[in-house]
This record gives structure tokens, sequence and C-alpha cells, in this order.
């Protein structure tokens, strides 16, 4: 009898080791290697130089904005801790819909309870508990849905993360024309001063035209340094959502496509309904809290415990006719659903959840259709103005300056008048590319804003298929929900 209950305490030993050194096991390889991440950089003397990004030279000089978007999709930190999230509740799924675990309980008796059958030295139990009436389904369709939820998040953060890259890319665009551009009407100025101080050495003009042009020389230079800081500002800016060093020297191409703002804002408005992920995932949230009443409702109903013991009885009892046959128990049990009033405060927790979460939906899906038209607006007044400068203003302030120029070098225009012309152009040419670079900003955030690409119904790199519309789920009155109960 003695070796029994070693064996039964030696199995319960053994089980409990084997669960601590399971319990040890890693299995998502990036914990490990974010956990010797940590280790080396908590006991590294030199922390900043472990933790930095990596300087990415392939990525340095001109290069798409579709390249850096690929990147971005790769390696930016807020889409993959977004992907993570939404592996982490994937794996909660069959956890939700799993038993919980038996429980094997045993008793030991040091001072044995004597029988007629002899003396009980040992009890050992199993227990294991039964949810019933669908309980467990429900379980596992609430952690699916949060699942959901996760999912459609991860597509918005890719999208958001998308419009980001693209308004830094076309900043750091539209920085380049700038700096371009004022280098270009810096040679002009220079040949301008040239002119001038040619006319005040055959002393036709005064020293003060001369000593004006190298003033405007003066804040030519003084703007190209300021541009040239936001250049390397809007570089970092662009290096940290590709999560790389920000000395790597991105740059935006010299030459873009032309981009036009689109034409149909009822279109626009349909796909951003039926595409937005922030949408869906608020469509999932409902699902999610749907599925929560249902499991709140089930409660009313019980649960069922199932049991089995086994009792150690010695061969030697108190009686002489004892026969020393171990004793088996079979039990069962059910949880008593009988606080009402906790159970129905539940029940309307979560109903009241579901209403919430659709008029969440509905704000939501009212805000997605102001600002599509507030953006549609804005892109196709950018686009108008980029057309009156291209065909009107740019042309007529060049010919301006070109007329202003030549007269002055007769003696007709004074040199205020030149210089003022100068920067009209100056002015204007900075202003049609700041025009250029903020409708590719409008288009991106548009395109966020809709779902996917303006051409396209739903964006390739996106997680998750978004393309077809879906119906929100209807809230149950209250004379439905007392049917279905």
């Amino acid at each position: 009898m003695a070796k029994q209950n070693l064996l039964v305490f030696s199995v319960i030993a053994a089980v409990v080791v084997t669960g601590c050194r399971t319990s040890q096991h890693i299995r998502d390889p990036e914990y490990a290697k974010v956990a010797r991440e940590i280790g080396q950089a908590w006991h590294a003397s030199q922390t900043v130089v472990i933790t930095t990004p990596p300087v990415f030279e392939d990525l340095a000089g001109p290069h798409s904005v579709e390249e850096y978007i690929q990147v971005a999709l790769t390696q930016n930190p807020g889409i993959q801790a977004a992907r993570k999230k939404m592996e982490s509740l994937a794996h909660q799924v069959p956890v939700a819909a799993s038993l919980p675990d038996p429980i094997l309980n045993v008793t030991a008796q040091p001072e044995p309870v004597q029988t007629a059958a002899g003396q009980q030295e040992l009890i050992v139990a199993a227990n294991q508990k039964f949810l019933l009436f669908g309980k467990l389904d429900s379980r596992a369709s609430l952690a699916e849905s949060q699942t959901n939820v996760a999912r459609a998040q991860l597509a918005a953060v890719e999208l958001a993360t998308i419009a980001k890259v693209k308004r830094a890319y076309y900043e750091l665009y539209f920085l380049q024309q700038a700096i371009a551009v004022t280098g270009d009407e810096q040679k002009l100025l220079v040949e301008i001063r040239e002119v001038a101080n040619t006319r005040y050495k055959a002393g036709q003009t005064s020293q003060q035209d001369v000593l004006r042009a190298d003033l405007e020389v003066s804040n030519v230079e003084n703007d190209l340094i300021r541009l040239r800081q936001q250049l390397t500002s809007g570089q970092a800016r662009l290096a940290r959502l590709l999560h790389i060093a920000p000395q790597t020297q991105v740059a935006a191409l010299l030459n873009l496509t032309q981009k036009q703002a689109p034409r149909d804002l009822e279109f626009l408005q349909q796909q951003a309904v039926s595409a937005r992920p922030e949408l869906h995932a608020q469509l999932a949230a409902v699902r999610r809290d749907r599925s929560a009443v249902n499991l709140a409702r089930l409660d009313y109903k019980p649960d069922v415990t199932l049991g089995l013991s086994w009792i150690d009885v010695a061969e030697n009892g108190i009686s002489p006719v004892s026969n020393g046959r171990d004793s088996f128990l079979l039990s069962a049990g059910v949880n008593l659903p009988i606080y009402r009033k906790r159970l129905d405060s539940s029940v309307r927790s979560a109903e009241a959840k579901v209403v919430s979460t659709v008029r969440e939906y509905d704000s939501l899906r009212d805000g997605t259709l102001e600002e599509v038209t507030d953006l549609f607006a804005q892109a196709r007044s950018q686009e108008d103005m980029l057309l009156l400068f291209h065909d009107d203003i740019l042309p007529k302030a060049r010919q301006t300056l070109e007329v202003s120029n030549q007269a002055y070098n007769v003696g007709e225009v004074d040199f205020l008048q030149l210089i003022d012309n100068w920067r009209q152009l100056l002015r204007y040419e900075i202003n049609y590319r700041r025009l250029e670079a903020s409708l590719r900003q409008t288009l991106a955030e548009l395109e966020r804003v809709v779902g996917g690409m303006l051409d396209q119904p739903v964006p390739e790199m996106i997680s998750g298929p978004f393309a077809e519309p879906e119906v929100l789920p209807s809230v149950p009155s209250a004379e439905e929900a007392e049917e279905q109960e």
C-alpha cells in the first residue's frame, strides 16, 4: 500500500516538473530575438549604439515612393506591433474554445479512517468542468471577432503608414524643388547684380543698387540655409517611418509623374464606406460585442462538473471480514445560477455595449463622408490653382521679369522695381512647387480615408480582404431579446 501511495505522489511530481519545464520553451522566434536584444541593451555600456537602427546605403539617394513604401510595410515598428497584436489575439481563439484544465486532487490521511473494509489511507480525485449549451463556441466566436478587429486595425495602420510615407516623401520633393528653384533664381540675381555693378562703374546708377543686390543675395543664402535644414529634418522624418538610421540620405525623384484629382465624389464616398479599415474594425467590434451578449445570456444556464475518486483501502481493517478492496466513486455537480440580479446586469451591460459600438460606427461613418468630401474639395482646388499657376501666373511673372530686366539695362526701370519682380517670380515658383507637393499629399490622405488607391478598389499590400461592403448588424429590440431568451 505504501508503494502505491509513493507511485501516486511520484506521478504528480512528474506532471508538475514537466509542466514547469515546458513553460520555459520559446515558441516565437521573434520573442527570442527581442529578449536577447533587450538583454544586450540592458547590460551593455553603450546602449545607444546597440539600439540605433542601421544605415541603409541602398536606400540613400533618389528612389521612388513605391520603394520606400515597401520598406515601410516590412520594417515599420508600428505595423510590426499591429501585426503581432493580431497574431496574439488569433492564438487566443483555441484557448477560448478549450475546456478548463481538469483538476487532480490527492488527499493523504495522517490518521487513516478506520472502516470495516479496512483503513482509508489515500484519496485521489479527478474533476472536469464541461461548458454546455454552446458556451465554448460562443467564447471562440468572441475571440475570433476580437481577432478580426485587430486584423482591420492592422490594415488601418498599414494605410496610415503609407500615407505618412507619401506625405514625408512629397515634402522632401518640395524641399528639393524649392532648393533647386532658389538656386536657379539666385544665379539670375547674381547676373542682375553684375549688371547693376557694371552700370555703377559706368556712372549710370548709384552704389545703392549694388548694395541692395548684395543684400538680396545674402537673403537668398539665408533661405537656402533654412531649406537645407528642413530637408535634413524631412529626411530624418522619412527615415523614422522606414525604421532606418536618420543619417541615411533618403531623397525623392527629381521628376514625378503628373497627378490628377479624382472626379467622382459619390464613388469615393461609397468606396470609403465599403473599404475603410477603421469602419471594418468597428463592424468587427459590433460582432464581438454581440457575441459577448450571447455569452452573457448563456450564463443563465448551468455548467456540469464530472468527477472520479479512488480511495486506497488497506488490506487489514478493524473487522475480521474486511476485504481491503479499494473504492471508486463517481460524482456530478452543477453550478446554480441563482443570482439573477448579477446575471441580468451582465446582459444589460453587454447589450448597452453593442448599442454604443453601433453608434460609434455611425459617427465614424459620418466623419468619413465629411473627410472624403473635404479632401476631395481640397484636391480639386489645388489642381485648379496648379493649372492657373502653370498656364497664367508663372508665364506672366517670367515675362514681367524679363521685360523689366531689359528695361533696367537701358535705364527705363529702377532697380527696386526689378528686384520686386524677381522676388515675385521666386515666390510664385516656390508656391507652384508647394501646390504640387500639397496635391500629392492630399491625394495620399484621401487614399487613406477611402481605404485604398484611388485608381484601385483595394490596395494589394493591405492585410485582409476589404473590397466587399458589409452590412451593419441590426441591434435587437427589447422584445426581440426577450423572444430570443
